[in-house]
């Protein structure tokens, strides 16, 4: 009978210890996600049709690092080692802040590189954006490019779709008990030579706003909610602007021969002279 007491006693100690445990973890969790937790800005830019880059600048809040430096620390080293892996380089600012530039030469290299860093993968497994122990949710992002090559221009049209209600940490009773726009500031832009148009519709769309005289929209992502953008944009062909060049130096030199060849019928011979 004592005994069984010891074991009864000992078991509530425990679990009284696992609660204020838990509870300890939720305050610091809670306080973490009312800080703001990491400003994110994303571009991607077309210096031409063969170029163009993915460029990142990662900061985090003043907070996150406070409570959990290491978190943050393997995150960005993490984001470093992705874009080593495409051919990209880091700037590392400071121990909390951190820009990425990713370069791609052709529409395809742009979806590759884009989705495999968001979406890396590692022996079939999903990479975390940060450390597991985090416990963070699971974000899902994918871009698309559609490419139609019109004699001299090539239409482009951008889709993006990122999922962010993962963010969103619900009560019993469904309703939101954290902010999700204070845990993640996020901007997406689409920088392009000649401008472009968004032609998104429907409730998930977002407007974005135009900069640089028309050269660049910039999408503010919602947090907590499915984010769907498209946009369509033109820029030269090269192979089109290439073939109307070599047309036309084939058709100045037929040209240029039949004249000369009418010129040298012309001339008199020495015979009828």
């Amino acid at each position: 009978m004592l005994l069984k007491r010891t074991v009864l006693a000992v078991s509530q100690a425990i679990g009284g210890f696992v609660l204020q445990t838990r509870l300890l973890l939720l305050v610091m969790v809670a306080s973490l996600l009312l800080a703001g937790c990491v400003d994110y800005d994303l571009d991607v830019s077309f210096d031409s049709p063969n170029k163009g880059a993915i460029a990142q600048s990662i900061k985090l809040g003043e907070q996150f690092t406070k409570l959990s430096p290491e978190t943050g620390k393997e995150w960005l080293n993490s984001l470093e080692v992705r874009a080593k892996q495409l051919q990209g380089k880091s700037d590392r600012i400071s121990d909390t802040e951190l820009t990425v530039t990713i370069p791609f030469y052709y529409g395809a290299e742009l979806e590759q590189k884009f989705n495999q860093f968001f979406n890396s993968t590692e022996k079939g497994k999903q990479q975390p954006a940060v450390t597991a122990y985090t416990n963070l949710p699971e974000i899902k992002s994918h871009l698309s490019l559609t490419q139609n090559n019109l004699l001299l221009l090539q239409r482009n049209r951008l889709s993006y779709d990122l999922d962010l209600r993962s963010l969103s940490r619900l009560a019993s009773d469904g309703s939101v008990i954290v902010d999700p726009a204070s845990i993640l500031d996020l901007e997406f832009s689409l920088t392009t030579p000649w401008g472009a148009r968004s032609v998104a519709q429907g409730e998930k769309a977002i407007k974005p706003e135009s900069q640089n005289q028309g050269h660049q929209l910039i999408w503010h992502l919602e947090a907590g909610k499915l984010n769907h953008l498209e946009a369509v944009f033109w820029l030269p062909n090269p192979l089109g602007i290439g073939a109307v060049i070599i047309a036309l130096f084939v058709a100045a030199g037929i040209n240029l021969k039949y004249n000369f060849g009418l010129e040298v019928a012309k001339k008199p011979t020495r015979a009828s002279a």
